[in-house]
């Protein structure tokens, strides 16, 4: 059974993804979406690459990139400096993201959920692109939604598509764009898809918090893997604790205070090796934050981390709160 950890916009910097190695139990960690467009431009004026590929090239595997854009040429190119420059071990596209500017201003993510043609041309031409002329070649995934509504689910369309292509796995989100976040994912509607697809990789996401709910949907769905996004900014440690089970191990508990203390601050000091300090507190406040769900006096030390404008104030309400 495989773990997937979701790209998150404005977590899953080069850090966090150090902090998820440190704790394990993860199978593939995938960086935040990177715009193909913005690499290209980049790329044109001889400027540095996207500041979300810092440090890929050192970064241990396996390690997906998500990219995202609606040109196959502008992707393709990218995929291909991804697999043999970068050396990247996963290339992953991005066709579910719902966001205004992505699926709105930008007509990409989930706004191509209503062309499945289209997804399945961009997918062949990113896979030509990621294989070498020796025939080895970087996996080329998918992430996509439900649809784009709930009157428009196609998700076995656009997930055939992809797999015709040669995409070689496919996580589906199960909202539709409309969604957004709310209500339930629907994995009813992603076992279907599984139904319908000969050999490629299904993984399915949402609302995975605790190692109950992976079991649930493990047990449940005739999914290959898991991906989990907005459960493991609260717990890094959740994709260990599921591993374990799985192995069926002795699960490890719930790190003290004196320990997420520590984590934090080690989290910090990795921040600091590509930003600078403010920018480093900004990103460490917004992660802390989503360690004191349902915690007594959650509500105070947020709005006290969210005033911190110095890492001395920032350390000493941390040591306050979890000791």
């Amino acid at each position: 059974m495989l773990l997937y950890s979701a790209p998150m916009a404005g977590y899953t910097n080069y850090a966090y993804r150090e902090l998820l190695r440190l704790f394990g139990g993860v199978d593939l960690i995938f960086t935040e979406m990177v715009s193909a467009r913005s690499f290209a431009e980049l790329e044109k004026r001889s400027l540095e690459p996207p500041s979300r590929l810092w440090g890929i090239r050192e970064e241990p595997p396996p390690l997906a990139v998500q990219i995202w854009d609606n040109d196959p040429d502008t992707l393709s190119h990218f995929a291909h400096k991804l697999a043999f420059d970068f050396n990247v071990s996963h290339i992953d596209l991005n066709f579910g993201c719902p966001a205004k500017q992505i699926a709105g201003k930008s007509a990409s993510g989930a706004y191509l959920l209503q062309f499945p043609e289209r997804i399945g041309d961009i997918v062949r031409k990113v896979v030509a692109a990621a294989k070498a002329p020796n025939g080895t070649a970087v996996p080329v995934t998918a992430k996509i939604r439900l649809g784009r509504t709930r009157d428009t689910i196609n998700a076995i369309d656009v997930a055939q598509a992809i797999e015709s292509a040669g995409g070689a796995g496919i996580t589906i989100h199960g909202r539709t764009a409309a969604d957004m976040y709310r209500g339930e994912a629907n994995w009813e509607e992603i076992a279907r898809v599984k139904a319908k697809l000969h050999s490629t990789v299904l993984i399915g996401n949402g609302d995975i918090k605790t190692v109950d709910d992976a079991l649930t949907r493990i047990r449940h769905y005739p999914v290959d893997g898991i991906m989990i996004g907005r459960g493991t900014l609260a717990k890094p440690w959740l994709f260990r604790q599921i591993a374990q089970t799985l192995r069926g191990e002795p699960v490890d508990a719930e790190p003290s205070g004196q320990q997420i203390s520590e984590m934090i601050r080690q989290h910090f000091t990795v921040l600091q090796r590509q930003f600078n300090e403010q920018a480093a507190l900004m990103l460490i406040c917004k992660t802390v934050c989503q360690y004191t769900t349902s915690q007594p006096g959650a509500r105070k030390f947020r709005n006290d981390i969210c005033a911190t404008k110095d890492t001395e104030t920032f350390f000493r309400t941390v040591h306050d709160f979890f000791g």
